[in-house]
């Protein structure tokens, strides 16, 4: 092979591979749908097991504004959260198995370690940034999807 063959040939396969090593695949996203205005995503990591959801978003410093901690149990029953270990203030979002919004703790107060009761069954909460909420017109009774991560309701 001529190198002029060659480099003409590595060139495009260098571009591509170079594509798929920079590209990362997407984190799942929540879709809340405000009862005004347009839906919001929030790109999750996900808390599916007793000891991600024990270890939270504890010990981190920041959280960028449209990213959060998707928590979910095994089954719908009152839950209780706090921020022990938990630096930064958030918007602790309850959620029922009917995807409707029950109850929002917003501005947690960072360290603390008093209980964040749901206030009635839920089996998701969403942890974003304290005044998240507020910012984007987030209230009890808003609709939530979970694309990719769990079934739409029928």
């Amino acid at each position: 092979m001529s190198p002029r063959l060659r480099v003409a040939v590595s060139f495009p396969l260098l571009a591509v591979w170079l594509c798929c090593a920079c590209t990362s695949p997407s984190s799942p996203q929540v879709v809340i749908h405000p009862q005004q205005g347009d839906p919001i995503r929030v790109s999750v990591e996900i808390a599916d097991t007793e000891e991600k959801r024990q270890l939270g978003l504890m010990y981190r410093p920041k959280l960028p504004e449209l990213q959060g901690m998707l928590f979910l149990f095994p089954h719908e029953e009152p839950l209780s959260f706090w921020m022990k270990n938990t630096p930064l203030p958030l918007d602790i979002i309850f959620i029922n198995t009917a995807h409707t919004i029950v109850s929002i703790a917003q501005h947690a107060t960072p360290f603390s370690e008093t209980p964040l009761l749901s206030g009635s069954p839920v089996q998701f909460v969403l942890e974003v940034n304290g005044g998240f909420c507020q910012r984007h017109g987030i209230a009890v009774g808003d609709r939530v999807e979970f694309p990719g991560i769990l079934p739409p309701l029928s």
